[in-house]
């Protein structure tokens, strides 16, 4: 994109305008097939693909599919969006971006993530077992508030019937095994829902408990489990969820869900470093490590109302409570107390983090005689989060909570019958609440006292849109939109180390704002299923998490940043029960290493994905039975920076690419269904993405998962 994106806007729609000057009546229009986006994605009622925005709807079928593979949400995604970046395979999806951001994860338009102190749990919440499907919205967006630079992860939960009087009940039994078979590989799961709808009153609940073996890699060797961030292998989880419905019309709703998750690693391992300077990966050996096992422990209640005939318009309100925890593996912090009284310290982490908020919108359409629906809304929120270490009982990131209220406005105006300008603000104020506050003794210079404050921001944060379908088959949009979050305020307040320090001068507690350029296009004829989006997302002062050699840990830097990429997908139904497609996606990220406002170096791997493209190859033996061969291929990178010193340019890390090929099938029975996967079906051995670029260490330097079969049985009744 070579033109500002607003003078494009200006230039599309005069020229739209033009050539729709003679379209045809509203009574006359051809009506689209269109993909629905719930209103908690959206924040607009039934918003349809018209939206101008890269949206990837992951729905039942689809999910099904992938869970025959993997119950793995992070490895879901990255199956079906390239622009996502690979899965770690493990509790923590620190670096996982989308378009070299961190999107905002949702579960019913609920925020899961915890900005204040990004831990990386947010993406294991809720069981596979009790999702619908997924919503995806591409690229930096204020459409939820605080925390969507890289876009919006909409997992929306299960579902009553539709039909007063049927009910069902769902059973899904799995196994997994390493091949060749381990003993100690096995994973089980099992999972109970029921659904019915009576009346006014509809209800669907369940519960849910899997354990998870060893992994292995592709030439047979246990993968080093994670011991501090926490794994997903060697671990237990259950799920407890219920979803009761009431209309007291036909025009008003009440609904009230309720979840309990956890996932607990069993600690029965420990790990074998590896070689990272010679390419040879850490591994696990039995063992019984200090401490407690890295745990994700989530509660959440969820209160929704809906009236869609207040004042002529549609009602949307939502109060909801979340209550999150994340325990951290141990390590030894040597003297930590900086007195000699324990040379061997040992200690975890843990996160914690409440949410309290509520979401308010009013939706009218067919507004002042023209085809034009308004949204007006306010949000409210308060998140208070802190970081203990549990043993010294101390406070490693003070309890910091974070208030903010934020009214928006949002318009849909179909200026012609093909052509529809959408456009929006977003006001927000939030306040930073932080007590005066001693860091710990292990810090860098020991403990030091910083003087509590109040940070506030304001922030107006724009949105701007066109979409042209310019036949019933070919979508053409352009859009500007901005996104808000803050950097790891957790990191920054733990990182104090110079003496007679405030919060409020604090200056890397200053909002990142993220700007998201995108044209794309859509087209589907039924046959031809066809996407491409190109992009740019910019900040003044960005997020970059920058390792510190001393301390081996990441530091949160404030710089300029630019992304610009590519993502495409192309879809062919080559007859009635076969189909293959193909998709692409390419991110460059740069940042500014001497502050001089132009950037001079690539974005660390931590912060952006590969270039990747995936395919696969579908086909229906018989509606009792489907194969979907899928493959994903992450091409070979490099990264270079600046050094500021001598001004020349250093190699700072490679990345081997490396290609995964799974099999899945489905099959009928006279009960039930039979759903077979083979994960990495050639036993491909590679180190994963995350451990080739970031700095190396013997212990966390990783191989991805070998072969792995899962067989499963679901019915539903």
């Amino acid at each position: 994109m070579t033109a500002p994106l607003p003078r494009l806007l200006t230039v599309a729609i005069a020229a739209l305008l033009a050539q729709n000057a003679s379209a045809q009546s509203p009574s006359d229009a051809t009506q689209l097939d269109r993909v629905t986006v719930s209103a908690s994605t959206s924040r607009v009622p039934d918003s349809e693909a018209a939206l101008p925005n890269t949206i990837t709807i992951i729905d039942r079928a689809q999910l099904e599919q992938q869970l025959a593979l993997t119950q793995d949400l992070s490895q879901v995604l990255a199956n079906l969006i390239p622009s996502f970046t690979p899965s770690r395979q493990k509790l923590t999806n620190a670096g996982e971006t989308l378009r070299g951001r961190k999107p905002l994860y949702l579960v019913d338009g609920v925020p899961q993530s915890t900005p204040l102190r990004e831990g990386g749990r947010d993406g294991h919440t809720i069981d596979a077992a009790m999702i619908e499907r997924i919503e995806v919205i591409h690229g930096a967006n204020a459409l939820q508030g605080l925390g969507a630079s890289g876009g919006i992860i909409n997992i929306i939960t299960k579902r009553a019937p539709r039909r007063d009087g049927e009910s069902f009940q769902e059973v899904h039994l799995s196994a997994s095994a390493a091949l060749p078979n381990e003993s100690d590989s096995a994973g089980y799961r099992a999972s109970y829902l029921f659904g019915t709808r009576r009346g006014a009153f509809d209800f669907v609940g369940g519960a849910s408990y899997a354990s998870e073996g060893l992994y292995y890699d592709g030439d047979g060797n246990p993968l080093a489990i994670n011991a501090v961030q926490g794994d997903l292998m060697d671990s237990r989880s259950h799920n407890l969820f219920a979803k009761g419905g009431w209309n007291l019309t036909d025009d008003r709703r009440l609904q009230l869900t309720a979840s309990r998750y956890q996932l607990q690693g069993n600690n029965d391992y420990v790990v074998v470093d590896g070689n990272a300077a010679a390419g040879v990966p850490a591994t696990s050996r039995r063992g019984d490590p200090e401490g407690e096992g890295p745990r994700n422990r989530t509660t959440s209640v969820v209160l929704d109302y809906a009236d869609r005939s207040l004042g002529g318009g549609y009602l949307q309100a939502q109060a909801y409570w979340v209550d999150f925890s994340a325990l951290y593996g141990g390590s030894d912090w040597e003297d930590f107390w900086g007195d000699g009284r324990d040379p061997n310290w040992y200690d975890q982490s843990q996160n914690t983090s409440e949410k309290l908020g509520g979401k308010f919108s009013w939706s009218r359409g067919d507004l002042f005689g023209l085809r034009l629906r308004a949204t007006l809304g306010l949000d409210l929120a308060r998140d208070t989060t802190s970081q203990e270490l549990v043993r010294a009982d101390l406070n490693w990131v003070p309890e910091t909570t974070y208030e903010s209220w934020s009214p928006f406005v949002q318009a849909e105006w179909w200026l012609t019958d093909t052509v529809m300008l959408t456009g929006g603000l977003r006001y927000e104020h939030g306040k930073l609440e932080v007590d005066d506050y001693t860091t710990i003794p292990a810090n860098n210079g020991g403990s030091q006292f910083v003087q509590g404050g109040s940070p506030t921001t304001s922030e107006t944060l724009p949105n701007v849109g066109l979409v042209w379908e310019a036949t019933d088959a070919l979508k053409l949009y352009a859009s500007y939109a901005e996104g808000y979050t803050v950097a790891d305020i957790g990191r920054v307040l733990r990182a104090v180390t110079a003496a007679g320090s405030s919060v409020d001068n604090l200056v890397d507690l200053s909002p990142v704002i993220a700007d998201n350029q995108e044209i794309g296009l859509d087209y589907d004829d039924g046959r031809w299923l066809v996407h491409l989006a190109v992009y740019r997302s910019d900040s003044d002062l960005g997020s970059r998490l920058d390792f510190d050699a001393a301390t081996r840990t990441y530091n949160v830097a404030r710089e300029r940043t630019e992304i610009k990429g590519l993502d495409g997908s192309v879809a062919y139904q080559v007859q009635d029960d076969m189909r293959v497609g193909l998709a692409y996606a390419r991110t460059r990220g740069r940042y500014d290493s001497n502050k001089d406002g132009r950037v001079d170096s690539d974005l660390p791997g931590i912060n952006v994905s590969p270039d990747r493209v995936t395919a696969f190859w579908e086909l229906a033996f018989s509606p009792a039975a489907n194969l979907r061969l899928q493959a994903s291929k992450a091409y070979d990178r490099d990264f270079d920076t600046l050094n500021s010193q001598t001004g020349l340019v250093r190699r700072t890390a490679s990345f081997d690419g490396y290609t995964t090929v799974d099999l899945l099938g489905r099959f009928r029975l006279p009960l039930g269904t039979l759903s077979v996967g083979v994960e990495n079906l050639f036993g491909e051995q590679y180190v994963n993405y995350y451990s080739q670029v970031t700095p190396p260490r013997n212990d966390t330097y990783t191989a991805g998962r070998g072969r792995v079969l899962t067989v499963g049985w679901s019915h539903r009744f």
